[in-house]
């Protein structure tokens, strides 16, 4: 089970994806999620300012 980005929340930060182990984040006009390659370890969640990331 992958986190999930919500694209209105995010700010672009790029903070999840410095803090991704897997390299799961992937920037674009928004930033989001390879759930192939997520983990679900959360480090993402746990740094994001924007409280944009959340479990799905």
């Amino acid at each position: 089970m992958a986190h999930k980005i919500d694209a209105a929340a995010c700010v672009g930060c790029g903070c999840c994806k410095d803090s991704c182990p897997t390299e799961a984040i992937v920037a674009g006009d928004a930033y989001s999620i390879d759930a192939e390659k997520c983990v679900d370890c959360g480090a993402c969640a746990s740094t994001c300012p924007a409280g944009a990331i959340s479990a799905s």
